[in-house]
């Protein structure tokens, strides 16, 4: 198991890698989730897929990629669109509630936002948990390259279950809301103190 960051400066090294984040979010979000999103050739994605995001993926040695999450800068402008957390706030995603943070969306060159995570749904359980702490050292190695002191991430409600066992230091940011069936939370992820 190994896990890798994509942008689009690197993303012609790592071969299929970016299309199996999507093809495996396809299968997360539209497949098990039944969630209506933009799809095309068996791949899901959305108009926050731009060059200034990242991907992260935790992937065997064929490419399947186990588990995912995108990272965007807080900073992100395309079009209309800044950041999908931000621009549920702002009324501009009818899929998202707009009254989903506590305070208002951040416009800061260290906070990133965390979304489309995900761990594919055939992982055994007893693998589940080193999966989900590869994504997260991804995670802390992706923020000490990007500069990177805070994550605002739209999670599963769950994730104070194993918030604790990955060492995150995490706060809610949001209230719990339902999605497509799936009991949701933004929530903050401190990575200041571990970024030496």
């Amino acid at each position: 198991m190994q896990s890798t960051t994509l942008s689009f400066a690197n993303m012609h090294n790592h071969g299929e890698l970016f299309a199996n984040i999507l093809r495996a979010r396809r299968e997360s979000f539209i497949v098990k989730n039944n969630w209506d999103l933009p799809e095309t050739l068996g791949m899901e994605y959305d108009q926050y897929d731009t060059p200034v995001s990242r991907w992260l993926a935790v992937h065997d040695d064929t490419g399947r990629v186990l588990a995912g999450v995108r990272l965007t800068p807080t900073t992100a402008r395309c079009g209309i669109y800044s950041y999908m957390i931000r621009d549920a706030q702002n009324g501009l995603l009818d899929s998202i509630p707009a009254d989903l943070l506590y305070d208002s969306a951040p416009v800061l060159s260290t906070t990133w936002e965390a979304t489309r995570g995900f761990v594919v749904h055939d992982i055994p359980a007893g693998m589940r948990q080193r999966v989900r702490l590869q994504l997260v050292m991804q995670m802390l190695s992706t923020s000490r390259e990007e500069g990177i002191t805070k994550l605002l991430a739209l999670l599963p409600s769950n994730w104070g279950r194993w918030a604790a066992r990955c060492k995150l230091d995490m706060a809610p940011a949001g209230r719990n809301m339902n999605m497509g069936g799936i009991d949701y939370q933004a929530v903050w992820i401190d990575f200041s103190s571990q970024l030496h």
